[in-house]
């Protein structure tokens, strides 16, 4: 809880340099981005092997918060902007994140690598997402996706690829979605 409080007040005197978050949500910074981020670790049994994959991180969450919660679990923040890149690395360091790595480069670019978690929070429209992370799937990798409340709607729309994905209510805001599942297979080839 220290690490949290401790990312709380920095992102408060950090969002006064660069918007990191909306100001309106600092208000309600525990529940709106602390508690949104740890809603996700239900999902995921303790002890996975291979790191927790956190894309388009941007303030950190959940990245940062799922690093503070799991310390035993390798947390790689992937995010392309310096400005958020600098952030990221103060905010770990200060945290004593030791667990937590950032990598500064646009998604396209990060070498390939198995992940058992892949979270993105308003990262890009599901298909576009796919289309980019897959790479860093398997069969085993639990995806963990919160959507808002386009959430039903994106997992409707999404065609040709093969997954158990399912929308699971967010606990912090009654019309918000997070797309929970596993991806077995892209658009025309199988895993």
């Amino acid at each position: 809880m220290a690490r949290l409080g401790l990312l709380v007040d920095m992102l408060a005197e950090e969002n006064q340099r660069q918007n990191l978050v909306s100001a309106a949500s600092l208000d309600q910074v525990w529940l709106r981005h602390i508690v949104d981020s740890a809603q996700l670790l239900p999902h995921v049994p303790r002890g996975t092997s291979r790191p927790w994959m956190d894309l388009g991180t941007g303030a950190g969450f959940p990245g940062l918060v799922i690093a503070a919660l799991r310390p035993e679990s390798e947390v790689v923040m992937v995010e392309s902007r310096s400005r958020r890149i600098e952030w990221l690395d103060r905010a770990r360091i200060a945290m004593g994140l030791e667990n937590a790595r950032v990598v500064g480069q646009r998604l396209e670019l990060v070498e390939s690598q198995a992940c058992s978690v892949i979270s993105a929070r308003a990262f890009a429209p599901l298909e576009k997402l796919l289309t980019l992370s897959s790479r860093f799937s398997t069969s085993d990798t639990i995806w963990l996706l919160p959507k808002g409340r386009s959430a039903s709607q994106e997992l409707d729309d999404l065609r040709n690829w093969r997954h158990v994905f399912h929308v699971e209510q967010s606990l912090t805001d009654p019309q918000a979605g997070i797309i929970v599942g596993k991806l077995v297979g892209g658009k025309g080839k199988t895993r």
